[in-house]
């Protein structure tokens, strides 16, 4: 579904998006996505995930990330509380399945 908006971004950013999006359904496979003010988005009935694409790295929206602050400490966090992932940073898989879980149907 996101792929016409993401054509515009590097191999790069569609790769790191794709690796989040399989993320996001592996931790919550009943999630629906749509498109919320042009931005990729994952929800749970109100509950939402974003994952914004940007030049050079992601932002990902997610309530649940205040919980593990602490744990994402390699990342940068925005002043909205969003983390952004630059191109080629590592992914915490295991936090982030948790945020996502956490987010979405907790």
């Amino acid at each position: 579904m996101f792929e016409e908006k993401l054509i515009k971004y590097s191999e790069e950013i569609r790769d790191l998006f794709s690796r989040l999006n399989d993320l996001v359904f592996a931790a919550v496979p009943t999630v629906q996505t749509k498109l919320w003010a042009g931005l990729p988005s994952y929800y749970v009935g109100e509950k939402f995930v974003r994952l914004i694409p940007f030049k050079d790295h992601l932002n990902i929206e997610a309530a649940a990330l205040i919980n593990h602050k602490a744990q994402l400490s390699n990342y940068k966090f925005t002043p909205k509380n969003m983390l952004q992932i630059n191109i080629g940073q590592s992914i915490s898989y295991e936090i982030l399945t948790k945020v996502f879980a956490e987010t979405l149907v907790v």
